[in-house]
């Protein structure tokens, strides 16, 4: 089906609606590859699905993704990171799991809520309709009706580009989540074994990822675990063609032979996903491996597609590896203890730190160690924290909720404040900022969020009018929101490249305090940016700081490699001392065709696109984030900058 026809009126008017499947009266046939888990979970099956989709995009396919979530929530919401990792939102507001931030940052693309499936969803789906009558006179069970349920979401979302071009795409890779033979995956796996059988062998690709353990005793790899995997895969009515092994070490030729022997699964069709230090090695990983030819054979894509080109991607990797001079970041929060709760985050600075030339070291500092409470009970872990923050060239207060560790956190801001540390405070990082400024500066001790304490005097934060008190999930500030730039001469402008607005997504109940935003601006705060009402605030500084930036929307959910976030590229540079050299001057503004304006001269470069106005300064053009900077740059950083594929690439 397409999104809107039947059958039947897709094969009598073809070509009617613009997401229509049909070609000459004939419905396009879907390409699907099914990414598995074997064995235990956490073998890293998004990276293999995203790493899978850049290979095939640089085969010149068009490439969506489906994840596959069998819990029964609704979706990742009101799921602890301690659970799944970090809830990552995508631009239409819904809250999904970390797995598509991935698909997002490797292939490019833009996800909506339907790209992400839960069993809650589905069971709300069936539901509603047998409510509505749907099912009138027959049992809904689980077979036919949740199945059906579950393989039409697939086709029909399958045919929705996410790459931003018309038409439907040639691929859809479709991540199960979890272990095969978990309970709660039984739906799912019932319902993509009769899709594997209704779309026919040609256009249907299984992968399964297992893990070859090594036992230390005897140092053999092991593949028992993958044989038992295999067989209860195929025990579901689903059989691999692919089998992607991961392990410690490069798998032997003798173990992929006795796979092959045991599993019937071609030599050729068994890949080895070794460790790596780097993700962005994956893609390249496969490409060494010739991954493609088994796709390609099994998808039956013979001249559709093309030889792999991972040239820009290879050189982005190059560049990577071999970066020495590091810059240290402090990550402060009450998640430390799993580090995919700050997944995104961290892609951000590395994102930043690369295309600025630098080596990153992340220090996960949890805020509750630098608390005194901390200092009484484990005197140790207080030392410990407060020595990785004093150590840190930048500090960045990323989202959260809950008071657990939130005075360490507004530990974390006063000390950078204080002592000129670069700061980026995100979503909850900025309000404990504003929280920290108005107790220090102001005097007033009790400042607070009534999120941590309702009875609070002085309320800096306060929940949102339009907030739900009643229900959790789905009923926060989500999604794309404007932020207007009020102050343009402020670090967080220029940064943007002197722009009237931004398009940044939101997560976030509670906002500062419009009634003390006076009193605030006098004390020294700025609001460099506020919603399309001007009440709303969404980014402060403190201009009298080298760079002290909270931004109440999260800058990094729209990061990828090659498109750096402002705001993290901006600490990441004034972390390292320079950073003017990715400051637009105020001066220079952008017109609509993405020109840069400098007195009376302006020049395209045919090559790139970049604009270059004569000036006496020492300048170089820099396309980031889509748009077009003019950056006034030092000769250190020139000489740094020059020739970095990865900052300049689109």
């Amino acid at each position: 089906l397409c999104v809107t026809h039947t059958v039947s009126s897709c094969l009598s008017r073809p070509g009617t609606h613009p997401l229509c499947l049909c070609v000459s009266g004939k419905r396009k046939k879907m390409k699907y590859v099914l990414v598995t888990g074997g064995v235990v979970s956490g073998l890293g099956k998004g990276i293999t699905a995203s790493s899978i989709g850049v290979l095939l995009q640089s085969c010149g396919l068009r490439v969506t993704c489906i994840k596959i979530d069998p819990y029964l929530n609704y979706d990742a919401g009101t799921i602890s990171p301690y659970e799944h990792g970090e809830v990552f939102v995508l631009e239409d507001g819904s809250e999904v799991d970390l797995d598509l931030g991935n698909y997002e940052r490797f292939l490019g693309c833009t996800l909506t809520r339907d790209n992400n499936i839960t069993l809650g969803k589905i069971q709300q789906q069936v539901m509603d309709r047998e409510r509505k009558g749907d099912y009138l006179g027959t049992t809904v069970q689980i077979v036919p009706h949740v199945t059906d349920a579950i393989k039409e979401w697939v086709e029909r979302v399958a045919m929705i580009p996410v790459d931003g071009k018309e038409g439907p795409p040639d691929v859809c890779i479709i991540e199960l989540g979890g272990t095969i033979g978990d309970n709660e995956s039984r739906p799912f796996t019932d319902a993509l074994s009769q899709l594997s059988y209704s779309v026919g062998p040609e256009n249907f690709c299984l992968i399964h990822v297992t893990l070859v353990p090594v036992l230390s005793v005897v140092g053999e790899q092991k593949t028992k675990p993958t044989q038992h995997s295999i067989r209860d895969l195929r025990g579901l009515g689903l059989s691999p063609d692919i089998i992607a092994c991961r392990s410690t070490k490069v798998l032997e030729e003798n173990v992929k032979e006795k796979l092959s022997r045991f599993c019937y699964v071609p030599v050729q069709n068994i890949l080895s996903l070794h460790d790596v230090h780097n993700i962005w090695h994956i893609p390249l990983l496969l490409k060494d491996q010739n991954a493609h030819e088994p796709i390609s054979k099994v998808l039956n894509l013979a001249g559709i597609a093309e030889e792999p080109s991972l040239e820009k991607w290879a050189s982005m990797v190059e560049i990577s590896d071999n970066l020495h001079v590091q810059v240290r970041i402090a990550v402060v929060g009450k998640y430390t203890d799993l580090s995919d709760a700050y997944l995104s985050v961290s892609k951000a600075l590395m994102h930043a730190s690369v295309a600025f030339g630098k080596k990153l070291v992340v220090d996960l500092v949890p805020s509750p160690d630098l608390e005194k409470t901390t200092m009484k009970e484990n005197s140790s872990a207080y030392k410990a924290a407060w020595m990785l923050l004093k150590g840190a060239d930048g500090v960045i207060i990323p989202g959260g909720y809950g008071n657990r560790g939130v005075e360490g956190k507004i530990l974390a801001a006063k000390y950078a404040r204080e002592n000129n540390i670069p700061f980026l405070g995100i979503c909850l990082g900025m309000q404990v900022a504003v929280i920290e400024f108005a107790r220090s500066v102001l005097c007033l001790p009790d400042a607070n969020s009534t999120e941590f304490k309702p009875e609070t005097k002085h309320p800096c934060i306060v929940f949102m009018p339009e907030g739900s008190t009643t229900h959790m999930g789905g009923t926060m500030r989500l999604g794309s929101r404007r932020s207007y730039f009020h102050v343009k001469d402020s670090i967080s402008a220029r940064l943007y490249g002197n722009k009237e607005f931004v398009d940044e997504r939101h997560r976030h109940r509670y906002e500062v305090n419009p009634d003390m935003a006076v009193c605030l601006e006098k004390a020294g705060l700025s609001f460099a940016a506020k919603d399309e009402t001007g009440k709303r605030i969404e980014i402060v500084e403190v201009p009298s700081h080298p760079f002290f930036i909270g931004a109440q929307f999260h800058p990094e959910f729209k990061s990828r490699p090659g498109k750096v976030s402002p705001l993290f590229l901006g600490l990441i540079a004034a972390a390292c001392g320079e950073l003017d050299a990715v400051l637009t001057p105020v001066s220079i503004q952008q017109d609509n065709n993405q020109h840069v304006v400098l007195g009376n001269e302006t020049r395209v470069d045919p090559i790139n696109g970049f604009c270059n106005g004569t000036n006496k300064t020492s300048q170089k053009s820099v396309r980031h984030n889509n748009d077009l900077y003019l950056h006034q740059i030092s000769k250190s950083s020139r000489r740094k900058l020059n020739g970095n594929p990865y900052f300049d690439s689109e």
